[in-house]
């Protein structure tokens, strides 16, 4: 019945070992990933913040804007950390400055 299962020997210690230079590799591959990752990910997405943070610094009174939620305004009053919009006749709206999404060219309100 022993000829149904093969025999196991074990390795010797020297042939079972990592090759030489395999924790450089590993090394040098987890900065490669890195770098990718910095590239791809990290870097567009500050490049994204520090353009927001500029729209919202140049914001001005009579500016046409979109905030994060879809709302069409026109900028009537600016406080340091919020922003009133005039959204039609007789209704104004308090936002953070943070939630505006984008600047309009002017008179994009009257087209729509």
């Amino acid at each position: 019945m022993s000829f149904f299962i093969s025999q196991a020997h074990a390795q010797t210690a020297g042939a079972a070992g990592a090759p030489p230079g395999g924790e450089l590799f590993q090394i040098g591959f987890l900065v490669l990933m890195f770098g990718l990752f910095y590239f791809i990910a990290i870097r567009p997405q500050r490049k994204r913040q520090k353009e927001h943070a500029a729209m919202v610094a140049a914001l001005a009174k009579g500016d046409e804007v979109v905030t994060t939620s879809g709302i069409l305004g026109k900028v009537t009053k600016i406080d340091d950390s919020y922003v009133v919009l005039s959204v039609t006749d007789n209704v104004e709206l308090k936002f953070q400055r943070s939630s505006i999404h984008a600047v309009l060219p002017k008179g994009t309100l009257k087209a729509i």
